[in-house]
């Protein structure tokens, strides 16, 4: 029995059937966790979306970004932009089966077992494990129950760009959903910046990547995550597991064996 994290699929349905014959998953034995961003660029994301939640309790998913912005599209509250190929899915037939059953996803994922955490883009320095999962639940809270078009509407926007206890709950909801699913690099007093988006030291002095920064959070959890492509698996730290490997992009699609500490990959033939 394995445990695969699986990078930012991106609608790439072909590159991921491909990843699962190159790892011989077994649904019945082994489980894929997903970090997010499901949807979007690639040529199948209604295809993704079909087989990934046909996988039941063979998987977990964490929202990212991108399955946000298709959330966003489906209520009005955004309009598509040039790169968005999600058409498909907003036209299905079962979409809203679909989507009801994306927006009931978490943000962070954690398995206390096996001393894991998964999660999209990261969690915050400045929080520790309890305090991440309590702004989890309360955003994911809004996002399932009768909140969820208020929380849709409110989430965009980058500030406030730093945790404090004062927060008004839209804005702490606004925060924590731009934590785990945008972060990438931060300042030392846990400022978020969402401009710079390239490799390690192409960055202002002043700027560190998040898993860089001294944390809060029990040493002995491993971090799962992907949103950053730029870093192509790479974070130096054996406890911060980077799966992005910019399948979308003509990369890589990567799938990392918990057990194993082994990644295995696909190219993506687009």
């Amino acid at each position: 029995m394995k445990t695969y994290v699986i990078g930012d699929v991106q609608g790439c349905y072909e590159a991921l059937q491909r990843l699962l014959t190159t790892i011989h998953f077994n649904a019945e034995e082994d489980t894929l966790w997903f970090v997010g961003d499901l949807v979007n660029r690639g040529d199948d994301s209604l295809g993704v979306l079909r087989f990934i939640k046909s996988l039941g309790s063979a998987c977990k998913v964490v929202l990212g970004n991108h399955d946000l912005h298709l959330l966003a599209l489906a209520e009005g509250v955004r309009k598509p932009n040039k790169k968005d190929t999600m058409a498909s899915v907003l036209k299905a037939k079962d979409c809203d089966e679909l989507l009801d059953w994306l927006r009931k996803q978490p943000l962070l994922y954690v398995d206390t077992a096996k001393k894991a955490i998964l999660v999209h883009a990261g969690v915050y320095p400045f929080w520790t494990l309890d305090e991440a999962i309590k702004a989890a639940t309360r955003a994911e809270n809004q996002l399932k129950g009768e909140g969820y078009l208020q929380t849709i509407q409110t989430m965009y926007g980058n500030e406030p760009a730093v945790w404090r206890s004062d927060l008004s709950a839209q804005e702490s909801i606004r925060f924590t959903i731009n934590v785990f699913t945008r972060m990438r690099f931060c300042d030392k007093l846990g400022y978020l910046d969402f401009e710079e988006t390239g490799t390690i030291g192409t960055q202002p002095p002043h700027l560190t990547p998040w898993f860089q920064l001294p944390m809060k959070l029990d040493p002995s959890y491993t971090i799962y995550f992907g949103h950053w492509a730029a870093l192509d698996g790479r974070t130096h730290q054996d406890n911060r597991i980077a799966v992005d490997t910019g399948c979308i992009w003509g990369r890589r699609l990567a799938a990392y064996c918990i057990e194993e500490k082994q990644y295995y990959y696909v190219k993506n033939e687009i």
